[in-house]
């Protein structure tokens, strides 16, 4: 398989959304796509309203963030919380667990790894 067997392009599209955890999720690029069952990547659509409580997280993957809109803070044990915004992005390791609160409507871009 060389580089450009398997290449996946997207944009936000909400009406490509389905449930997900908490939210819905348009999918990029679904881990095991392509034979990387590890690497996955996506939209995430999350208001007050799905989340109406913080709530813990303990991540399943490695997962890198982008915020696209809106406002989430995110609390690590042990740590101050971290607001993240439009244009925020923020990395966690697999297994580690913080403390999520949708502040505001948010899109997050989200890359698993």
């Amino acid at each position: 398989m060389t580089a450009l067997d398997y290449v996946v392009a997207g944009s936000i599209d909400r009406n490509a959304a389905e449930p997900f955890e908490v939210g819905t999720v348009q999918w990029v690029r679904r881990p095991g796509d392509g034979e990387r069952d590890a690497l996955g990547a996506g939209f995430w659509f999350v208001s007050p309203d799905d989340a109406p409580k913080p709530m813990e997280v303990v991540g399943h993957a490695d997962e890198t963030v982008y915020i696209v809109e809106g406002r989430v803070r995110v609390q690590i044990a042990d740590g101050e919380p971290a607001d993240l915004t439009a244009g925020s992005v923020a990395s966690f390791n697999k297994d580690v667990a913080a403390v999520w609160t949708v502040v505001e409507p948010t899109i997050e871009f989200f890359v698993y790894s």
